[in-house]
């Protein structure tokens, strides 16, 4: 019996340890700025146009990247093909390289004398500096994210129920609008969640796309460098809390989607 008390305290002061080196840095963050300099930085037209640039960038990377990458990750979860593990291993290189190399790689990709530099010069658009840009960086970096949460999900329904409906003359189609994808629906959205906020923290991939127009992360390291820790810590609170606000509404929907 003391055993197992000594061993439930260590665990709980390791727990407790944790915790605390994830909380005191951000308790301490918003304790250093005042409540008038969190109205007055709340109030500021660049901070709100920042922290707009950067929820409607990782929304249209999580939205329209999701659309390619949910069939993705129901192939790689359902079929057996050569060179599968080399395709799940490209997919999971946006995690481990320097988030720099990836916004170089991503520069060299959209530059001007590219090929997709050139089609977009065409139409028009100058992705170097564009929201688009920026919106291309952060799925680079967090596309990883909503696959791997989608592959499980897609590997967790039941193979017995797809081929059941296959075998009663429902298309693949069907099956997957129908039985797939709906049994699937959490991890999904689990994913895209997770995906939505890694791109919204990115800051190495997308300073090399575009230091202006600033995504909030770039307008904290430019306060910081330009005026000082004491300007950068209160665009920073409030980005964390719109940050935490945004994580927490879409928790709760996801929540309500799949009761």
């Amino acid at each position: 019996m003391k055993q197992n008390g000594v061993f439930h305290l260590i665990i709980l002061f390791l727990s407790g340890l944790v915790l605390l080196f994830i909380l005191a840095p951000i308790t301490g963050l918003f304790f250093s700025s005042s409540v008038p300099q969190l109205l007055e930085t709340t109030k500021d037209k660049e901070v709100q146009g920042s922290i707009s640039l950067t929820l409607s960038t990782a929304f249209f990377a999580t939205f329209f990247f999701g659309l390619m990458i949910v069939p993705l990750a129901y192939l790689l979860a359902r079929k057996d093909f050569p060179g599968k593990k080399v395709v799940m291993g490209i997919m999971d290189l946006p995690v481990v390289i320097p988030h720099t190399a990836a916004g170089i790689a991503i520069l060299g990709f959209i530059s001007r004398d590219s090929t997709v530099g050139k089609f977009a010069g065409y139409l028009g658009l100058e992705l170097i500096g564009n929201p688009i840009g920026i919106s291309l960086a952060m799925a680079f970096v967090s596309v990883p994210f909503l696959l791997n949460a989608a592959r499980d999900g897609f590997s967790a329904v039941p193979i017995r129920l797809e081929k059941a409906a296959l075998n009663l003359g429902a298309s693949p189609a069907r099956v997957f609008f129908t039985i797939s994808l709906p049994l699937a629906w959490r991890s999904i959205l689990s994913g895209a969640i997770m995906m939505f906020a890694r791109g919204m923290s990115e800051f190495g991939a997308v300073v090399i796309i575009a230091y202006h127009p600033m995504v909030a992360p770039i307008m904290i390291y430019d306060r910081l460098g330009a005026f000082g820790l004491k300007y950068a810590q209160p665009v920073a609170v409030i980005f964390i809390l719109v940050s935490l606000v945004f994580f927490v509404l879409l928790r709760v929907v996801a929540a309500r989607k799949t009761e």
